[in-house]
């Protein structure tokens, strides 16, 4: 069975030259490069933080060929798990569960598909540094809201301004409509649980989530695979979107935290991308994308960027979606006050993206531009809170433990009474 192919938005309003050919003799997806032109106003300042003096079309050309490569591993994990019960090989999403909790000794009879995924995983590479992963970890609840602020506005929705992950993302459902406010917290949720301390151990909290967001990506790609334009967008789930998704979550999160006022140390930088840099080896991204410092993240992020398409509907859908979310976030403990500080949320949310995306992409996504009144009140919360307790004894110590409560308010605000117990993630 297969689905009307994925047209592309406005943007598009002309035909696309023919892309070049990957080494496997296959033609790019026709997004390749297609708004090179507008990403290419958007990178500026990236572009002089990078240090990119020129384009490397080499790497252009890497970034292109990934965008037909999948995650091998896990596609096979996706096969065995869709193969029909009783059949020889199946994997049960039970059987993914106890393997990712306890190991594979505590699978009755494992099937081949699943002993080669917990092999590989558990097997440690050689470059993870456990005290570099804590500090990194540390670092980012130290972040505290700012982290929040940046991966929501900067990170999530400063995304959704190009085709492809994002028209995924509107045909599986997962972040428009109700569900829009629920996946915005189950993200945050497995951010928190990667940032606690001892939560990239193996078989630990965030360790597994970050494995099951894995199995839950493969079995999207398998399953949209058949049906998905892939000339145009290339894979549902590729490895060039694998690699931008996880420089937003590093790069894209020290550059954003800085800007509202969080001083970032160069240990605290490496330890930062050391933790993402092991996320990225669980979560399957390619090698050549696992950078060790900032200003490689950043070169390649800047790379990335040039080789999006444009913006397509489901970009504004979502993020309007998102923005919407924020007025049915749990303010309970407000009382009869709930309301008004779920609208004041919400102005906040749209002040800061006014900020950080620019007006002309708040017209895109559909958006209302709103004064940047948010943007300096959050900078100088920020700067004394940072620049006071980083001077004194066991400042860093109540950073962290400030951080703790965001992201438990955090949880609260996404889950309301079903919230995850952010100490139990520990």
């Amino acid at each position: 069975m297969t689905s009307a192919p994925v047209q592309p938005g406005s943007a598009s309003a002309t035909t696309p030259a023919p892309a070049p050919e990957t080494t496997a003799g296959q033609p790019f997806p026709t997004r390749y490069r297609e708004g090179e032109a507008r990403a290419t106003k958007m990178g500026t300042l990236l572009k002089r933080i990078a240090g990119v003096e020129s384009v490397d079309e080499e790497q252009m050309l890497r970034i292109g060929a990934a965008l037909r490569r999948r995650d091998e591993l896990g596609q096979r994990l996706a096969e065995a798990i869709r193969t029909r019960a009783g059949e020889p090989g199946r994997v049960s999403m039970s059987d993914l569960d106890t393997a990712l909790h306890h190991g594979l000794d505590a699978v009755d009879d494992p099937a081949p598909a699943l002993v080669d995924f917990m092999t590989t995983v558990e097997q440690v590479p050689e470059w993870v540094d456990w005290d570099l992963v804590e500090a990194g970890a540390r670092a980012y609840r130290r972040f505290g809201r700012a982290a929040a602020d940046v991966g929501l506005q900067l990170s999530l929705l400063g995304g959704y301004r190009f085709g492809g992950p994002t028209d995924l993302l509107v045909q599986t459902g997962a972040l428009t409509g109700g569900q829009s406010r629920r996946r915005l917290g189950e993200t945050q949720r497995w951010v928190t649980s990667l940032t606690q301390p001892g939560g990239m151990r193996p078989h630990a909290e965030g360790w597994r989530l970050t494995l099951h967001v894995r199995a839950m990506h493969a079995l999207v790609n398998h399953g949209f695979e058949p049906r998905w334009d892939v000339d145009r967008w290339g894979l549902p789930i590729n490895q060039a979107d694998q690699a931008s998704t996880l420089g937003l979550f590093d790069g894209v999160v020290l550059i954003g935290v800085r800007a509202l006022g969080v001083p970032v140390s160069r240990h605290e930088s490496a330890a930062v991308m050391h933790l993402w840099r092991y996320v990225g080896w669980l979560m399957g991204v390619d090698e050549e994308f696992l950078v060790e410092t900032e200003r490689e993240r950043h070169r390649l992020n800047y790379h990335v960027l040039i080789s999006q398409g444009p913006l397509t509907e489901a970009g504004g859908q979502l993020t309007r979606s998102a923005v919407d979310a924020q007025l049915e976030l749990d303010f309970r403990t407000w009382g009869p006050l709930a309301p008004l500080r779920a609208r004041y949320e919400r102005e906040r949310l749209l002040s800061m993206l006014t900020v950080f995306l620019g007006p002309t992409s708040m017209k895109e996504l559909g958006l209302p531009l709103r004064p940047p009144w948010a943007h300096p009140l959050a900078i100088a919360g920020h700067t004394v809170r940072h620049q006071v307790l980083r001077r004194l004894p066991g400042g860093r110590r109540v950073l962290e433990r400030w951080g703790d409560r965001v992201v438990a308010d955090l949880m609260v605000r996404y889950f309301g009474d079903d919230a995850p117990e952010v100490a139990a993630l520990r």
